[in-house]
């Protein structure tokens, strides 16, 4: 038996006893497990899948083990990930701290800031919060004007960002600050991280077209931040956030393939909804029109998973972030954003419903949802951002 078949063997064994039974079914929008300090777990179980999962650092597989992570090579990960899917587990931490702080952590961290950050990120200790946008410096991230000032043990950072992603739930925050306002734009910013609970710092709920309230402003007023908690050199923070914004960007990206690479599973597969409302004959969505137009989405969404995850299994490999993220970003959001409109048309009228009895709660979710899925061509750097890197990285034109 090899080395790799004796590890799937033991990774099943594991998984069967330690997956509990209701983190094989899918999960419910509320049951969604983000761990922190005040996490709350309608599920008891999702606690005990979470830790579970990080006492083997199974959390991030290919972190290496002296960071709490799993020390997995890409083959094993890759095992993994097949069992994880066999038994059709949820996912045990969803965490900015593992998409995109972790990543930027290992590059340019110190070995004592990776000692002290990385752990808690993998036992789901800490949720943290991304400060990037602010009401002046979107598209233009390197515009923001959010200062730090040195203050001899601490830095005093005054300002506000905006589109903070649970920014009221989050119990950390990693920053983009100006050092120096005298520098040319990219080059006077500065990477910190932060308490949330930290005396002048105060959130808003921002409430969406969708009804949600996923994003914030957030406000900072004096808020002393310790000078060890900076990341990476002073002013060469937009190096950092160049690299955080790629992990992001395919994190975003991955909306667009989606379990079964359907872009969707239960209810929020096109090829399920279509069957409940259009309904099936031998097996097949009756609509003609209807069957063609999700057999391309999951086609489509199929050939785009497989290719974000080779190039996943690459960077974790030791190959660099790269312009791929952009095409991943842009195609994936906009795959997600079809996705959505294939729900709305195979559900009909049962799509028009924004409250009460005569609409299931299903139906309900993937209206607000399809509003929602506008955004995604926003965050992370708009669809024109993409465009124009891809323009400049891959195409080679000229500015």
């Amino acid at each position: 038996m090899s080395d790799l078949e004796q590890f799937r063997q033991e990774t099943r064994a594991w998984l069967e006893e330690n997956c509990p039974q209701s983190m094989r079914t899918p999960m419910p929008e509320d049951e969604t497990c983000w761990g922190g300090r005040n996490a709350v777990y309608k599920n008891p179980d999702s606690k005990v899948w979470l830790d579970n999962m990080a006492s083997r650092g199974w959390t991030a597989p290919m972190w290496p083990k002296e960071y709490g992570g799993g020390g997995l090579n890409k083959d094993e990960n890759k095992i993994l990930q097949q069992e994880l899917g066999r038994i059709r587990a949820r996912p045990a931490l969803s965490s900015f701290g593992i998409w995109m702080l972790g990543p930027a952590l290992l590059e340019f961290a110190s070995e004592e800031q990776k000692k002290l950050y990385l752990p808690p990120i993998v036992r789901g200790e800490i949720r943290w919060c991304q400060g990037y946008s602010e009401p002046g410096a979107g598209s233009d991230l390197a515009g923001l004007q959010t200062k730090a000032e040195d203050q001899g043990d601490h830095y005093l950072v005054n300002g506000s960002k905006i589109w903070t992603s649970y920014a009221n739930f989050a119990d950390w925050i990693f920053c983009l600050v100006r050092t120096n306002p005298q520098a040319p734009k990219h080059e006077g910013i500065s990477f910190l991280l932060f308490d949330m609970t930290s005396p002048g710092v105060t959130t808003k709920p921002i409430q969406l077209i969708s009804g949600y309230s996923p994003f914030c402003e957030t406000f900072f007023d004096n808020v002393k931040v310790p000078k060890e908690n900076l990341v990476g050199e002073l002013n060469k923070g937009w190096t950092i956030a160049k690299a955080l914004l790629q992990h992001e960007r395919t994190m975003i990206a991955g909306m667009g393939s989606g379990p079964g690479g359907g872009g969707g599973s239960g209810l929020r597969s096109p090829s399920v909804v279509a069957k409940k409302y259009a309904g099936e004959v031998d097996g097949k969505i009756a609509d003609p029109s209807l069957r063609e137009a999700v057999a391309a989405h999951n086609m489509n969404s199929r050939a785009f998973g497989l290719t974000v995850q080779r190039t996943t299994d690459e960077a974790k490999a030791g190959a660099p972030p790269g312009p791929a993220s952009s095409m991943f970003k842009y195609y994936g959001t906009e795959q997600n954003k079809r996705k959505y409109e294939l729900l709305l048309q195979a559900m009909g009228t049962q799509a028009l419903g924004w409250e009460g009895d005569a609409f299931e709660e299903h139906e309900l979710s993937i209206t607000r949802e399809w509003l929602r899925s506008k955004a995604n061509s926003i965050e992370g750097g708009t669809s024109e951002v993409q465009l124009n890197i891809i323009a400049k990285r891959v195409l080679g034109l000229p500015e």
